[in-house]
């Protein structure tokens, strides 16, 4: 472990050609001794280049995408990463689960990409041997999401992925903008579409509607011709979904009493709970004319009891995350006397990254941008995702050096919000 200094002006700059990779590489690593804040937990290391092994290539990082699994990754919260995955072997963990960049190296076996190539990353990593994978996800016992569960994450000059990870890049998208979105718009487009069947006509409610999961779920929505309205925490931010299609918004700061926190766990609150929970729901009624057919969760400890009060009779409330903490507690009386459904999604496969990436480069789905930063603002991008000081995704660049370069055709790129 070698420390370097903070300039990283020099990411843009190589001295190899593509299929010769360097010895080191600047990178941003955690290690199991300092978890803790984002600010203190990320530091800037001289890190070995890993080598392809079979079926792997090595991917020059254009540009990094930061999305809350690296927030839990810094804090060692719920689980500390370093006791699973590639963990234990590396000793060191380089986050980032989004990523676009120049192919630079391949393995062996690898036969549809080559040096030189500029992909964008999904995140799942499998065995190849895992039949799972090709029928039904959900039974994989090898499924990890790279650069989380995983190291050799984006954010660092070099990465090393599955050969399956690595789609095509949108050539209408810079090279920061195709590195914002794969993580939460694929996590969203198969909690919505595979698990949960979305219709033309679906009544459906998003919790955190702004960030990073939420913008991509209120734009598959309003493709698919059904009605969303999305959950906020300011003004701002219900103007934002409304232009991405929602039918509505809601300032969760209205009904502030019914989210479940570490202060009203005493059975004397719950009566209080579930008076802001039934306004809530009814709130919601009156904006889309019924309960929702969908609840799209991954807030968890805070909101889930909500969600199951919400959904219609016979409806679904989908799952993927628990920002607020994933010990959840509800009546579950709501449960099974109205026949609902408590839906688990995680991830999405290489081909149904590559459906919905179509999307993205038919301009039908956008990315969401709100800032792009330069490579030595990691720690404090990740600080600003715990703070709730986002809105939308938060690109770095890494190898590309402004916010436009890699675009190479004309069309609708990302949606720019606040002071990106």
């Amino acid at each position: 472990m070698k420390g370097i200094p903070m300039n990283t002006s020099t990411l843009a700059e190589l001295d190899v050609e593509p299929g010769e990779l360097p010895a080191t590489m600047p990178a941003w690593v955690i290690r199991q001794e300092r978890e803790g804040l984002p600010l203190d937990a990320f530091q800037l290391e001289e890190i070995e280049v890993p080598e392809p092994g079979p079926f792997e290539v090595v991917v020059r990082v254009m540009g990094a995408g930061v999305n809350f699994n690296n927030v839990w990754a810094a804090l060692g919260q719920p689980v500390s990463v370093f006791g699973y995955g590639d963990h234990p072997e590396y000793g060191h963990h380089i986050g980032g689960s989004d990523a676009s960049g120049i192919v630079w190296k391949v393995g062996t076996g690898v036969t549809k990409l080559k040096p030189g190539d500029e992909v964008m990353m999904n995140t799942a990593q499998y065995s190849p041997e895992d039949v799972h994978i090709h029928g039904n996800m959900g039974l994989s016992r090898t499924l990890q999401a790279w650069g989380y569960e995983t190291t050799w994450g984006s954010f660092a000059q070099f990465t090393k992925v599955q050969a399956q990870q690595a789609l095509p890049r949108p050539q209408n998208l810079s090279w920061a903008e195709s590195a914002s979105y794969g993580l939460t718009y694929f996590t969203a487009h198969r909690m919505l579409m595979d698990r949960c069947d979305l219709q033309v006509g679906d009544s459906v409610l998003v919790w955190g509607a702004a960030g990073g999961l939420g913008v991509f779920a209120i734009q598959l929505c309003a493709a698919a011709g059904a009605n969303a309205v999305g959950v906020v925490s300011s003004e701002e931010k219900g103007e934002l979904i409304k232009q991405l299609g929602a039918v509505d918004y809601i300032d969760r700061r209205e009904f502030g009493e019914m989210i479940r926190t570490d202060d009203n766990l005493e059975a004397s609150a719950d009566t209080t709970r579930a008076k802001a929970s039934r306004a809530f729901a009814r709130r919601i009624r009156e904006i889309l004319g019924e309960a929702p057919d969908i609840v799209f969760e991954h807030i968890g400890r805070a909101t889930l009891p909500t969600s199951v009060l919400t959904v219609k009779p016979m409806g679904k409330v989908v799952i993927c995350g628990a920002t607020t903490g994933f010990r959840l507690d509800f009546d579950v009386r709501h449960l099974w006397m109205r026949q609902k459904q408590i839906v688990g999604s995680h991830g999405a496969h290489a081909y149904e990254c590559t459906s919905a990436n179509r999307l993205i480069a038919n301009g039908k789905v956008r990315p969401v941008l709100w800032k792009t930063m330069d490579f030595a603002g990691v720690p404090e991008a990740h600080q600003m995702l715990l703070d709730n000081k986002h809105l939308g995704k938060i690109a770095i660049l890494v190898g590309a050096e402004d916010d436009e370069q890699g675009r190479n055709e004309p069309g609708p790129g990302a949606i720019r919000v606040g002071n990106s």
